[in-house]
């Protein structure tokens, strides 16, 4: 009597096929539905006219502070293909309890439906995207991309948040001051307005934008990323993340001294404008990551240059020693 063909134990090919193909329709319909909610529904803004998506995409403006916005998408998927490998590898059994946190974003949409917040909608599409991962691919990989996900929380304009520049307004105004006196500028402070003493150009003021906190908002994007693939301890990767704050202060101060030594000693019409516009790229973002550079660097374990210099030194260490010292030489 033959055998019979079909398998005794394990999992038949039809099934493992059958059970593919509902874990990417279960994907495909998943994605419909968040992008009929958040892309096409009207809800939000004036009117009632944008979607979640099309409320966040206008607020990324001058007027909240929030241009660099608009590269949040592309960070944040920039993050999610870093892990990318490492995510397939910690696939595991999907864990039911994503469901509760599907449950949990599924809530704060609610909410933000019925009163109208643009906000809490998209701060629900995290937990939407987390729980659905943890529930199809399990704890480990859910852990891998549980940062670039929620890392979208830093894009959304907090409200009210420009009256907090009006602190920055007046500390960036002093520090131009002394910075300012480093080299030979004399100016008197008025409020948020530099007066030079001996000069032939007009009384500047150090307006919201100028304050540093549209820098501030853009450097603890970078730095956030930045600590998220640095290869050191959680609490380095905090120091990191923080360092941002004196960093902004300082590389705002420097841009703003810079401005009154050029308009004093130089052209005041192009120290206001041209340069003004322009000080932020050429002066602020490359001496304010190269200091996280360095503090990187540090906090890894010394200068980057010097770091390999003793590395280079412990290589041709280790190639010039004898290889095996106890054999007896010839």
């Amino acid at each position: 009597m033959e055998k019979s063909s079909i398998p005794t134990s394990g999992r038949h090919p039809g099934c493992e096929a059958s059970a593919g193909i509902g874990h990417w329709l279960t994907i495909g319909i998943s994605v419909a539905i968040l992008v009929f909610f958040y892309a096409w529904l009207p809800r939000y803004g004036g009117g009632r006219t944008a979607s979640a998506f099309g409320w966040l995409y206008s607020a990324w403006n001058p007027e909240t502070d929030y241009e660099h916005g608009i590269i949040f998408p592309f960070l944040i998927a920039g993050l999610i293909i870093y892990q990318l490998k490492a995510i397939r590898a910690s696939i595991t059994e999907g864990s039911a309890w994503g469901l509760v946190v599907v449950l949990l974003g599924a809530l704060f949409y609610v909410v933000a439906y019925r009163t109208l917040q643009p906000r809490v909608a998209i701060g629900a599409l995290p937990f939407l995207l987390w729980g659905a991962a943890l529930f199809l691919w399990g704890w480990r990989a859910a852990r891998l991309i549980a940062f670039p996900l929620f890392f979208l929380w830093m894009s959304i304009p907090l409200p009210g948040f420009q009256q907090a520049t009006v602190g920055l307004q007046h500390l960036s105004a002093q520090l131009a001051h002394y910075g300012s006196a480093l080299f030979g500028v004399e100016t008197v402070v008025k409020g948020t307005d530099i007066v030079p003493v001996n000069g032939n150009w007009k009384a500047m003021s150090i307006a919201g934008g100028c304050s540093g906190i549209r820098s501030l908002m853009a450097l603890l994007m970078i730095s956030a990323a930045w600590a998220y693939v640095a290869k050191v301890s959680l609490w380095k990767k905090a120091i990191l993340f923080f360092a941002a704050v004196p960093l902004a202060i300082l590389g705002n101060a420097l841009r703003l001294t810079s401005i009154f030594v050029i308009a004093q000693y130089g052209n005041p019409d192009w120290a206001r404008g041209t340069w003004h516009d322009w000080s932020g790229l050429a002066l602020f973002y490359p001496i304010s990551l190269f200091l996280l550079l360095c503090l990187h660097s540090v906090l890894e374990g010394g200068i980057p240059w010097k770091s390999a210099k003793r590395r280079q030194i412990r290589r041709t260490v280790v190639t010039t020693a004898d290889p095996n010292p106890f054999q007896p030489k010839s």
